[in-house]
């Protein structure tokens, strides 16, 4: 009986030592985010990345265990793998992006937010050559329209993942990126910078990851 109950208050501990807390995060994306907690979605912009100027915060709450991996998959708009939006109009362009995010503890707490702190990595880049743009008939992969891309790494989000070779996310002033939509209902941490890949308008999608103890 001893024994019995000495294993039940063991496992009545151990329970309670990996007792999972709550979290509340905001985030803003030009154009789209999906977050994500030791490899498991908590998040997803709600208006798709298709909508035209789809600007807008999203506030949410997720439970996890410290530490934890936050992943972010961020996309700029493009019409296809030129990286270029409005083809065939007057307003044809490159698109450009920008990501923001803090997660506050259950206490209000600021524990995390988007720094040169982050690695990010970007696994589409278009137009390589930004007289693309200008292009009367752009199509991708010629002339000046050519790009790079790749899949997502096998376990990028998680613990597990070496990106020790990553870079460091770029972050920009406000001015630079020109946050709108949803960006200003926010009232974010001062330490929280727009961050994004090392080119605005060239990084069309990017990998940003940190370890939150």
């Amino acid at each position: 009986m001893k024994h019995t109950l000495t294993a039940s208050l063991m496992c009545l501990m151990s329970a309670t030592a990996v007792a999972a807390d709550t979290f509340e995060a905001d985030v803003w994306a030009d154009n789209w985010f999906e977050m994500r907690i030791d490899g498991v979605q908590v998040a997803e912009d709600s208006v798709p990345i298709t909508t035209e100027r789809s600007f807008n915060a999203e506030s949410f709450t997720f439970d996890a265990e410290r530490p934890f991996v936050v992943g972010v998959v961020a996309k700029d708009f493009k019409e296809n793998d030129t990286g270029l939006e409005y083809i065939g109009s007057r307003r044809q362009q490159m698109g450009d992006g920008g990501l923001i995010l803090q997660i506050r503890d259950a206490a209000g707490a600021t524990i995390a937010v988007s720094s040169g702190d982050w690695s990010c990595l970007v696994i589409h880049t278009a137009p390589l050559d930004k007289t693309c743009e200008s292009e009367e008939n752009p199509v991708a992969g010629e002339g000046a329209c050519t790009f790079e891309a790749e899949g997502e790494p096998s376990g990028w989000d998680t613990a597990d993942f070496d990106a020790s070779a990553w870079p460091n996310a770029d972050f920009y002033t406000a001015r630079e990126v020109s946050p709108k939509d949803g960006y200003d209902q926010i009232s974010w941490s001062d330490d929280a910078e727009l961050i994004w890949g090392p080119d605005l308008e060239q990084s069309n999608t990017v990998l940003c990851r940190l370890t939150v103890n």
